[in-house]
């Protein structure tokens, strides 16, 4: 039986994964991908899901915390994407990240060899051509203007943008190892097995102070035509949370808890910046949490002033870009298909999912809904019990009803709750943050095991 090709545009995390989905299922696929033919404000490279931002995919914790849930349950479903990362991870204490090369390196690679993939280096204009009758748009936070004013015209909503920022980079051998240490936060293993995952710069409250002025002081890409586009509060730029307070950034990504100096380790640091290993070779370490909006000719000499990297190299400098996502709720049934024209369903950040495993993982869902189209068969959404479902569930109707339609991390708050143990094995009352625990961890079997039925139903 001839089967018609399912069209995906972009290939990011979530066109990436849709086509790996999609093709695994039997079903031929055409990934149209634009670079290097148009390249974007945010990309340096033509490989497939690059990652232009962060190098973590965060927590693997899938007992304790829901992006680790999410880890596990796309492992279950055969993930390009995560099985791609695992192969290509490096140290980050309790977080799963990658070697970003390797990793889009690995995941181009393996749809470039896949029997059922065509792979076309070209931009797709407007909406797709009438012809094509299954068509994913995952064309993430860079839609290009002529494809998203097309969807405007389709379904006459008005377009949502909001701003992302994009951490400095810095070359490992121009970091002052004299001044900073190693170690992960609270000395979590990670993954790969590391408990010394990070570098940690340290900061007195003199230090910190002359740091925040410089922060608020520091001339800023302005966007005047986008000046009324908020930012989301998950990847807020630095300075952004230091014009909300001087101890804001102590309370966020600078707490100097679980972390101890080595040289003076009866001295606590009033705040601590912490690198990320970037890479496999480990000779590029990103700044964590350190998006930034700080004009390129500053940047250096502001985070210069962190001790440790007075001498640093950056190999990148921050950014900001643009990005912007459709009013999923209104506009998508939960098999991601657009209601004014059903041949088209949407797949990652343009929905309205924030991050690279969410993004991801939408696509994830969005070739299986594909690919069940394509072989005459139905599929239901994965149970709302599962990170997977409750993403769905979110995008396509599970906000707060009357309320603005915002970007959403992967969080226990989107699915139905349990209620904890009260009691340990041995009878005795449990704190508080022990029931919390607790309860996160019972969300977690719930959810693999409702997976699992969905997976074989």
């Amino acid at each position: 039986m001839s089967i018609d090709p399912i069209h995906i545009i972009g290939g990011g995390l979530a066109g990436s994964e849709a086509a790996w989905q999609a093709a695994e299922a039997g079903v031929p696929v055409i990934l149209h991908e634009m670079r290097p033919v148009r390249g974007t404000e945010a990309h340096q490279t033509e490989g497939l899901a690059e990652l232009v931002c962060s190098n973590s995919f965060r927590s693997d914790d899938w007992e304790h915390n829901a992006v680790g849930l999410l880890h596990a349950e796309m492992r279950r479903c055969h993930s390009i994407i995560l099985s791609s990362a695992d192969i290509h991870q490096v140290p980050a204490g309790g977080a799963l990240a990658v070697d970003r090369e390797g990793f889009s390196a690995a995941v181009t690679a393996r749809l470039e060899a896949h029997p059922l993939i065509t792979i076309l280096r070209e931009e797709v204009e407007g909406l797709p051509p009438a012809d094509w009758d299954n068509v994913i748009v995952a064309t993430g936070p860079l839609t290009t203007p002529a494809l998203s004013q097309a969807i405007l015209d389709l379904t006459g909503e008005g377009q949502l943008s909001f701003f992302d920022a994009i951490a400095p980079i810095i070359h490992t051998d121009s970091i002052n190892m004299d001044i900073a240490w190693r170690q992960s936060r609270y000395d979590k293993e990670g993954p790969g097995g590391d408990k010394a995952a990070y570098i940690n710069c340290p900061m007195n409250k003199e230090q910190y102070e002359a740091f925040i002025q410089a922060l608020l002081d520091g001339p800023k890409t302005e966007f005047k035509e986008w000046e009324n586009v908020p930012y989301f509060d998950g990847c807020l730029p630095i300075e952004v949370m230091a014009e909300r307070g001087h101890e804001t950034l102590r309370w966020g990504p600078l707490k100097p808890v679980g972390l101890t100096n080595p040289r003076d380790p009866l001295v606590k640091a009033h705040a601590i910046i912490q690198l990320r290993q970037d890479n496999a070779l480990g000779t590029l370490y990103n700044m964590v949490g350190f998006q930034t909006k700080l004009k390129h000719g500053v940047q250096a000499d502001v985070f210069r002033m962190i001790p440790g990297l007075e001498n640093a190299q950056f190999a990148r400098l921050g950014g900001l870009h643009r990005n912007t996502f459709i009013n999923s709720p209104r506009l998508l049934d939960t098999a991601l298909r657009l209601k004014a024209q059903p041949r088209l369903r949407f797949a990652g950040q343009v929905t309205g999912v924030e991050g690279y495993v969410e993004s991801a993982a939408i696509g994830l869902l969005a070739g299986r809904f594909a690919a069940a189209q394509a072989l005459g068969q139905e599929l239901a959404p994965p149970p709302p019990t599962t990170a997977l479902g409750a993403l769905i569930d979110h995008i396509t109707g599970g906000h707060l009803e009357g309320g603005a339609f915002q970007p959403m991390n992967i969080n226990y708050g989107l699915l139905p709750p349990m209620e904890p143990p009260k009691i340990d094995h041995e009878g005795k009352k449990l704190p508080l943050k022990e029931r919390g625990r607790a309860k996160k961890r019972l969300m977690s079997v719930r959810a693999l095991a409702d997976l699992e039925t969905w997976l074989q139903g």
